[in-house]
This record gives structure tokens, sequence and C-alpha cells, in this order.
């Protein structure tokens, strides 16, 4: 369980999460929230301000199994009840933590972050292998 928050953590000092109700819908609706979070003993306003956000959107949103106090401490802020993650390379990492932990809940969002994950990669790939091409010209074999 430690794992988890002090992977909250990390994200935090790496500035690749967004906490509190206003970053997070900021950045949900600016396309950059990847994963969005909630606390255990969310509100349920809180909860519906999260269906909002998200509503039409590409994010998918988990329930994490921590209180706000728990998450607070790792984050370092009070009274935080929803985060989203805007780096998918913490996220996949993130949902792969929680799946390992509590696989029969969290592994169908864990299966669409991971699929998001690899898409992202195979377009970095590609983009990778055009500038190489239009650098140097796609090599051609006589076959």
């Amino acid at each position: 369980m430690d794992k988890i928050l002090n992977m909250l953590g990390l994200m935090r000092r790496a500035n690749a999460i967004q906490i509190g109700e206003t970053n997070t819908g900021s950045a949900v609706r600016a396309g950059k929230g990847k994963l969005l979070l909630l606390a255990a003993d969310a509100s349920d306003n809180a909860k519906s301000r999260a269906e909002a956000f998200v509503r039409g959107r590409n994010v998918t949103t988990v329930s994490l199994p921590y209180a706000k106090e728990e998450i607070s401490a790792a984050v370092g802020l009070n009274g935080c009840s929803m985060a989203a993650v805007t780096d998918l390379g913490f996220a996949e990492a993130l949902m792969k933590s929680l799946c390992e932990l509590q696989p029969d809940i969290y592994s169908e969002a864990a299966g669409e972050v991971e699929e998001r994950f690899q898409r992202a990669q195979r377009r970095k790939k590609e983009a990778v292998a055009h500038e190489r091409n239009k650098r140097f010209g796609k090599r051609r074999t006589n076959v």
C-alpha cells in the first residue's frame, strides 16, 4: 500500500500530477489529464464533479483505496479528494501497482491505461523513424 502513496509523492515532485478540484478540472479540460484519481471517502459532490470533468473525454476515473488524509500526507497538501495524473508513464505504473494490489477492482482500468500507453509509445517510435527517414532517406533494398 505504501508503494502507491510513495508513487503519488514522486508524481508531485516530478510535477506529473494536478491536485485539488480546480487544478484537476483545468488539467482534464485542457486535455492534459490522463487518469483521474478519487479518494475513497470523497464526497458525492466531488464524485459528480469528477464525472462532469471526464464526460466526453478519454480519461479513466479510478477510486483509490485511501482516505483523503492519507493522500494529503503523501502529496503534502491538505484535503485532497481528487487528482489528475498528467503523465501517461506514471499513470500506467500507478495502475499496474493498483492492479497487483486488487486485480478484481482495477484490472479493467489498468488495461485501458496500458493500451493508451502502448499507443503513445508506438506513436513516439513512428515519429522518431519518420524524422530519421526525412533526414537520411528511407533505405531501399533490391529484392
